[in-house]
């Protein structure tokens, strides 16, 4: 299966799926012969597997593209779903709330740790076997969970359910940059990062519906059904896309299979993290998590502040508060994508870089330009109108707007931040995507803690004044990528050649 593409557009680096003139070959469009297909139950699938994923029609691309988008949601949604059912779960098990917080804080750290070993994983055995193997720990995990008659059973079965659920971003956006070339790759990611974001805001309403018509183990059950539906779509539409696995970082054979098995599963998912040692990938995970990290903030607060005087909102009321933020997201992820693509394709032709084909040549720092600019004075300035308007109990619709333009601003520093990532490593794109997991939800995890009791000392307007400056301070990173970006691309091309 496959459709022709346009010559327009080549990268910097190798891309993972060859060369533009190798694209143009008939083998770019040709079926991966069976032995090298995923064969964990690959006949379902509707969907051949292409030794050039990026020559698939559109339309696959976007079966493809949505239904890792799906998949992306698992994680976040089962995190923020748990959240109105806390006192529920301390009745039931006669456990204090404190203890049965350890549901949410266990979930976010496996969220923090297990992408390295899925992205490795991933990158070595093909994205398809790992989805598979994740959302079926998911679905067991939530399954025994709905079972648990204690704490600890559930604190274990949750902590499960984070690690499986948190290869849904990582792996899907190692399919992304599979599936899409440079030139479109902006909006694939734009779609992709809806599920993850919007899952969050949507998840407390659900999850508020469903513990007060039944109790908080319809929501294990309810996320048990969840993963099924996502297995049951990989299966049928999602094929391999990982065509240059099973070689990474294999100089010479192993002798002892013990040493080599210790190497697969603790050693090279550790080494992911040496990534962070290149100034581009610190750089961009840095300001990706610490904007992410303020998401997690807003959330709380929200959650926090609109239960309590002077608005006293309900749970469901509450839960619906997250819908200007969603909307953010939205608009970002609709319009800011393919301005961030238009911005790439302006920059290439303006610097008159063109292959030897006639196709443009794109550069990651392209995508730092003035859509960069705007999302870091956008969300700060939505933090600070958040932040003093919901101190000073004015109005709920006034900070629900603030939301909306936090929501559009942060939108597109995670997909400019994601897309980048894959970029910097175009031949091992989810492990950047992991190293971000990694930092962020270890920030998300702390603000989390953290938010409640700032709030008790300072109150949201000061809280959100410390987070807004942060923010801005923290845009200088766009600056020094800017001006540093060729030097370190040209380095990260060189080493990218010689590994």
């Amino acid at each position: 299966m496959g459709a022709t593409q346009g010559s327009e557009g080549s990268f910097a680096v190798d891309s993972p799926g060859g060369s533009i003139e190798e694209g143009r070959n008939e083998k770019a469009f040709a079926i991966a012969p069976k032995s090298k297909c995923g064969r964990v139950l690959s006949q379902l699938c509707l969907l051949d597997e292409l030794e050039n994923p990026q020559r698939y029609s559109q339309a696959a691309k976007w079966v493809i593209t949505s239904v890792v988008a799906v998949a992306g949601v698992a994680g976040p949604m089962g995190s923020a779903i748990f959240f109105p059912a806390l006192s529920q779960v301390s009745d039931a098990l006669d456990t204090s709330i404190t203890t049965v917080n350890l549901c949410i804080s266990v979930y976010m750290l496996s969220m923090a740790f297990c992408p390295l070993w899925w992205s490795a994983f991933s990158e070595r055995f093909g994205r398809r076997k790992i989805y598979l193997l994740s959302f079926l720990l998911f679905i067991l995990s939530n399954v025994l969970g709905a079972h648990a008659k204690s704490i600890g059973v559930l604190i274990g079965m949750r902590l499960l359910s984070g690690a499986a659920s948190s290869s849904g971003q990582t792996i899907g956006a190692g399919v992304i940059a599979d599936v899409w070339e440079p030139k479109e790759r902006g909006k694939a990611m734009g779609v992709f990062w809806l599920g993850p974001l919007c899952g969050p805001l949507i998840s407390p309403i659900i999850g508020g519906a469903l513990s007060q018509e039944w109790n908080w183990r319809s929501i294990l059950w309810f996320l048990a059904l969840y993963g099924a539906v996502t297995t049951l779509l990989i299966l049928v539409a999602l094929p391999e896309t990982h065509t240059k696995r099973g070689n990474l970082d294999i100089k010479e054979p192993v002798k002892q299979p013990g040493l080599n098995l210790v190497k697969i599963l603790l050693l090279d998912p550790l080494k992911t993290l040496r990534y962070l040692s290149r100034p581009p990938v610190l750089l961009t995970v840095y300001y990706a998590s610490i904007t992410y990290c303020f998401l997690f903030m807003m959330n709380i607060s929200i959650e926090n502040t609109f239960q309590k005087d002077p608005y006293r909102f309900s749970i469901i009321i509450t839960g619906l508060l997250y819908i200007p933020n969603a909307l953010g997201y939205i608009v970002a992820s609709i319009l800011g994508g393919r301005w961030m693509d238009y911005i790439m394709k302006r920059e290439a032709r303006k610097s008159e870089r063109y292959d030897e084909d006639g196709g443009l040549i794109y550069h990651p720092e392209d995508r730092v330009r003035e859509n960069a600019w705007l999302a870091a004075f956008l969300y700060p300035a939505g933090l600070l109108w958040y932040g003093w308007t919901a101190d000073r109990g004015v109005a709920w619709p006034i900070p629900m707007v603030a939301t909306f333009f936090f929501g559009l601003g942060s939108m597109i520093i995670f997909n400019m931040s994601t897309t980048m990532l894959t970029e910097f490593l175009p031949h091992k794109p989810s492990a950047g995507v992991a190293i971000n997991n990694f930092v962020r939800n270890i920030l998300g995890f702390v603000g989390t803690l953290a938010t409640v009791p700032i709030i008790e000392a300072i109150g949201n307007g000061w809280l959100f004044t410390i987070a807004g400056l942060l923010a801005l301070v923290s845009a200088s990173v766009l600056w020094v990528m800017k001006v540093r970006g060729p030097r370190w691309r040209e380095s990260v091309d060189v080493r990218e050649r010689s590994s």
